[in-house]
């Protein structure tokens, strides 16, 4: 299969690896030309466990050259989602795919928008990836899941052939025909700790520590259940707690999530895309979201202390 990744920084580089090592044509696609040029002529060093190996891969700045391709990974962060798929046009042929595997809600809309619905498959994967150096990166795949799915819950033929590509690869796949469930399961995980840890900057260890935190927590997760409920969204997740203790499950207390890195770094976060969406889809469906709401403020808040917002 041909396959263009949107966004090849840690997980679309661990993703992008290990499908060119299991044989598809993979193209990762950045920015950054240093970056670029480095995994073109040094190849990604995937790193699991104590297993190193080196894979050669093809990365671009852009899509030009690239040609038509099978399918379009997205992994950009939500925020750059319109301008990413809008520049991938030149890949995206009669039959293309296109599925993005980011966090939190309302992506699949965006790109829907710009290349058409017929063409948007949804998935969500808890592999992780982390990024050492511009060539280097630790796969986290072992025991890690992804789910794939149509739209409308339908078992397609495409979609059973990119799970069939991501299996092959090592990726752990399936198929379902409750994606939407499974979308917001994965945001209610991330609605339990991101903005928390992003607003007292405290990793997983300490996080878990404080009492109160995990009150806010739990009613921050339990404002998503009742919207995602309100939406018909069939959920695994029942209790807020499940959220909770699913978002830590597995992880070191040193662990940082995505939220709080993009603060320290000094980049906007993806909060209009998880917190946020709950409060957007709450005011849809009528129902309260105090909890999101202050802690979206609060991540925009400090985002505009960094300079990143609006006045």
């Amino acid at each position: 299969m041909k396959i263009g990744i949107l966004g090849s920084g840690a997980l679309g580089s661990a993703i992008g690896g290990v499908l060119t090592e299991a044989g598809s044509e993979v193209y990762l696609i950045r920015r950054s030309t240093e970056h670029v040029n480095v995994m073109n002529s040094k190849g990604l060093m995937l790193k699991e466990g104590t297993h190193e190996r080196i894979v050669r891969v093809r990365a671009e700045t852009d899509c030009t050259n690239i040609g038509h391709v099978d399918l379009v990974i997205v992994l950009v962060k939500s925020y750059h989602t319109k301008e990413a798929i809008e520049n991938a046009r030149p890949m995206i042929g009669e039959h293309t795919m296109v599925m993005s595997l980011q966090n939190g809600l309302g992506n699949e809309e965006i790109i829907g928008e710009v290349v058409g619905w017929q063409r948007v498959l949804v998935g969500r994967t808890y592999v992780g990836g982390v990024m050492l150096e511009s060539c280097q990166v630790i796969v986290g795949a072992k025991g890690k899941h992804t789910y794939i799915g149509e739209q409308d819950g339908q078992i397609t033929h495409r979609v059973n052939r990119v799970a069939e590509v991501f299996n092959r690869a090592g990726l752990s796949t399936t198929v379902s025909s409750n994606i939407m469930g499974i979308m917001w399961d994965k945001l209610l995980i991330n609605v339990a700790t991101g903005a928390l840890c992003g607003i007292t900057r405290l990793p997983y260890g300490g996080l878990y520590n404080v009492p109160e935190v995990k009150d806010c927590a739990l009613a921050a997760v339990a404002e998503g259940i009742a919207v995602a409920k309100a939406c018909g969204v069939v959920l695994s997740i029942k209790l807020p707690e499940e959220a909770w203790f699913r978002a830590a499950e597995g992880l070191p207390d040193n662990f940082k999530p995505s939220m709080l890195q993009s603060i320290e770094n000094g980049m906007r976060t993806e909060i209009d895309f998880i917190n946020g969406s709950v409060v957007r889809w709450g005011a849809k469906r009528n129902v309260p979201t105090p909890v999101n709401k202050v802690l979206v403020a609060c991540v925009k808040g400090i985002e505009y202390e960094m300079g990143l917002g609006t006045p």
